[in-house]
């Protein structure tokens, strides 16, 4: 599918390449538990032997792909992105265009790597560890935009950190969303949030001139900044008697 960014193929790779591939597209639509072995070396059209030649275990080849998968991922949807405007607000709020057409895709079963986080307990198993990874990856590649898009609307810069990890939760949101309810325009109401978000960013800066003007204006006249003291009664020139 041409939508889908998972959907590569190199079928007629090596046979580590036919079992990576075998293993993301199985373990992605049907989960980690749910696919054995057997089921991966037979789509890859591979022996048997040549998963024990390139992998120590299952946990292994499906970490291996779940890496291959990131790198893959990010590339698209970093691409996509990009090619959603010359701004960076425009990119930001394009990037739940970019996930909409991923969710009207039919091979469309969800982020692999919170499918795969929530099969696996520990913390520190490798899977997990991609999975988080991958994660951190997209978090900062956000970041670069709320970078630029406080440069260009004149944010604080101690408000972009709060505001990707916002940006985050909404991708996030609305990528399970869509595949709990098969609605690709999960992504359109996540985007009309994040509009708001971003709405009430520019909001809060056209504030903040008038936050200064308001400190200035309580300045005796003459000393710009200083505020006047109350306890001091303001001297009343005398009049010639």
């Amino acid at each position: 599918m041409a939508n889908d960014p998972q959907s590569e193929s190199t079928a007629s790779g090596s046979a580590r390449d036919r079992l990576l591939d075998a293993a993301e597209a199985l373990i992605y639509a049907g989960g980690i538990h749910a696919t054995g072995v057997d089921a991966i070396v037979k789509q890859s059209g591979t022996a048997r032997k040549s998963f024990y030649t390139h992998f120590e275990s299952k946990d292994a080849l499906v970490t291996a792909a779940l890496e291959r998968r990131d790198e893959r991922w990010m590339n698209w949807f970093i691409a996509g992105t990009q090619q959603r405007g010359r701004t960076a607000r425009k990119r930001l709020l394009g990037m739940f265009d970019v996930l909409r057409e991923w969710f009207e895709s039919a091979d469309f079963h969800g982020c692999a790597f919170l499918n795969a986080a929530g099969e696996i307990a520990s913390a520190d198993d490798p899977i997990r560890i991609v999975a988080r990874k991958h994660k951190e990856r997209l978090l900062e590649f956000v970041r670069t935009q709320c970078d630029e898009f406080a440069a260009e609307s004149g944010m604080e810069g101690r408000r972009v950190a709060r505001l990707s990890r916002q940006w985050l939760v909404l991708l996030d949101g609305a990528i399970a969303v869509a595949l709990v309810s098969g609605d690709s325009d999960a992504a359109r109401d996540a985007q009309a949030v994040a509009r708001t978000v971003l709405e009430a960013e520019s909001a809060s800066n056209a504030d903040a001139p008038a936050g200064k003007a308001t400190t200035a204006s309580s300045s005796q006249p003459g000393t710009p900044g200083k505020p006047t003291n109350p306890s001091k009664r303001p001297r009343v020139p005398r009049t010639a008697t």
